[in-house]
């Protein structure tokens, strides 16, 4: 009987969803400007583009001249290529090298402040350039011309690297960000309420249950935030916004001004924390079920018989590990009775076994969904971490650089993943670590409660992004999700003036009242005085 009722609600539940979808109100194909991040942010975009795309919206990409990863031509939009200098190119490789060989030999205070140093400094060099090249599309008549006559309905950017949201402003456009981080730390911080004792500051490495010393670093760590916003990227923006925006603004009120932030996280992934009505949680919003594997790699995957794969990539950025790490991982992985896929660039391992198998690429989605997939090996990037969740595989996490600690000390506190530190990493460990997430079935268990958790929602995460930048289109932004806090003086925003005019009342009050008891009693003295005269 409770199985019948169960599908009967089932069956009720999928009509009035094929209901709600059907008579959902649409909107007719639009004009969209996208101003994507280049690097992993754009293959987190374009599968936002694809199916935007799909859904009939015109899309036009600005895009560099150097581009990594997005194509001037596209069956999904059209392109508006824009000069660029490419100085920062060999920069970023370079910082990439410096941080891992700091990592891995000469891991003190002096390395992270020099290690944090050289970021600020690339980061600051990245926005500038992009700045300089919006300038130089604002002074070109034609281009402007061009985008004022294409009229656009909304401008979707990713404001890690901000000019879009600039252009947004200048064109008088409607603003929808894909987003997590913005141009200093990460997008919660400037939207909502974000008390540092138990929100951890992005690069903390701390959870929600900070100690005092944990919350003393904290507001640290909050304050190169500030510093890298106040001195080193507002600064371009500023000098931008002054010259070509009129009444002028700053690079963070035009990002409190965004109609809908479609945030790249969820609350299966992240502490709990206050939000905003505008913000829409789209974590996830890539994955996508798992489909066929080429025959060959399929063949491969399936000769692990029980033992199952285990799968290892580090992401798109890092071209090689140290090659000492490379061979003690190599070696540690022909021991396993498992077969092994690892995405690696660069010298062959000479430790290298039959077991394993060397990729330039990999269909991470579709080995993650494969039933035979026991362990995945990650740096721990959004997107390869949300992946995991969505699918249910477990993660031997090493962080690199930026975030990705952060995002695996997620996955651990829920006992999902395990961390290895790249400067700890020796075979020993590696093969503890492993061995750990293959025999301990606690860690399976706690990622496919994730993964459930993640799986149900009333809608597909990326059918809420659609549905929102649609939604903005059709009412010409969403002024009224957003606060209006932005507006207000930083001193009016804490209640700094309230509390002044209180305590000036208090004061004046307790001031009168001692005056006139004062009064009174000198006058009784007075009185006194005469008497006995």
């Amino acid at each position: 009987m409770g199985t019948l009722s169960l599908c009967g609600r089932c069956g009720v539940f999928l009509f009035l969803s094929f209901c709600l979808t059907s008579f959902a109100p649409h909107c007719d194909g639009g004009n969209i400007l996208v101003f994507p991040v280049d690097g992993s942010h754009w293959v987190n975009m374009k599968y936002l583009l694809e199916e935007l795309h799909a859904r009939g919206h015109s899309l036009t990409v600005i895009r560099s001249s150097n581009s990594w990863y997005i194509a001037e031509k596209s069956p999904l939009y059209t392109s508006i290529t824009v000069p660029m200098d490419d100085s920062m190119d060999d920069f970023f490789d370079v910082y990439l090298e410096e941080h891992m060989r700091v990592l891995r030999e000469e891991a003190s205070l002096h390395s992270y402040f020099k290690l944090t140093k050289h970021f600020l400094t690339m980061i600051s060099g990245a926005h500038s350039v992009w700045t300089d090249t919006l300038a130089e599309i604002f002074n070109d008549q034609n281009k402007v011309k061009m985008f004022t006559d294409t009229r656009y309905d909304l401008v979707l950017t990713d404001p890690a690297i901000a000019p879009g949201v600039v252009l947004a402003k200048y064109l008088k456009l409607p603003l929808v960000l894909n987003v997590r981080w913005i141009t200093s730390g990460e997008g919660h911080f400037v939207l909502a309420p974000s008390p540092l004792s138990y929100i951890p500051v992005p690069g903390s490495g701390f959870t929600d249950k900070m100690d005092f010393i944990q919350r003393v670093k904290n507001i640290l760590f909050y304050s190169i935030i500030l510093f890298q916003e106040k001195f080193l990227v507002g600064p371009s923006y500023n000098a931008l916004c002054d010259k070509y925006i009129e009444g002028g603004c700053d690079i963070i009120s035009l990002l409190q001004e965004a109609d809908i932030w479609l945030f790249r996280s969820d609350f299966v992934f992240e502490f709990p924390r206050p939000t905003m009505p505008n913000v829409v949680y789209i974590g996830g919003f890539q994955c996508k079920p798992a489909q066929h594997l080429p025959a060959d790699l399929e063949e491969f995957v399936q000769s692990a018989g029980e033992h199952g794969v285990i799968i290892m990539t580090l992401g798109t950025l890092v071209k090689a590990l140290p090659q000492e790490v490379t061979d003690e991982i190599a070696s540690v992985f022909a021991e396993l009775p498992q077969k092994v896929i690892w995405r690696h660039k660069g010298k062959r391992p000479s430790t290298l076994g039959n077991n394993t198998l060397i990729v330039d690429w990999m269909p991470q989605k579709d080995l993650l969904g494969h039933p035979q997939t026991k362990v995945f090996v990650a740096h721990g990037g959004t997107n390869g971490v949300q992946e995991a969740i969505y699918h249910g595989v477990p993660v031997l996490g090493i962080p690199l650089f930026f975030d990705q600690y952060d995002n695996l000390l997620r996955l651990q506190e829920r006992g999902a993943g395990k961390i290895l530190q790249l400067a700890d990493v020796n075979g020993l460990n590696f093969r503890e670590g492993l061995m750990e997430l293959l025999r301990q079935d606690s860690y399976r268990q706690n990622m496919q409660r994730l993964s459930r958790l993640h799986r149900d929602q009333p809608m597909t995460p990326m059918d809420q992004a659609v549905f929102w930048v649609e939604y903005v289109m059709r009412h010409k932004g969403a002024a009224h999700l957003r606060t209006e806090a932005y507006k207000m003086p930083w001193y009016s925003y804490y209640s700094l003036d309230v509390l002044l005019v209180l305590l000036t009342a208090v004061t004046v009050l307790l001031y009168s009242t001692l005056a006139i008891f004062r009064f009174l009693c000198c006058g009784r003295k007075r009185k006194t005085k005469s008497k006995q005269h």
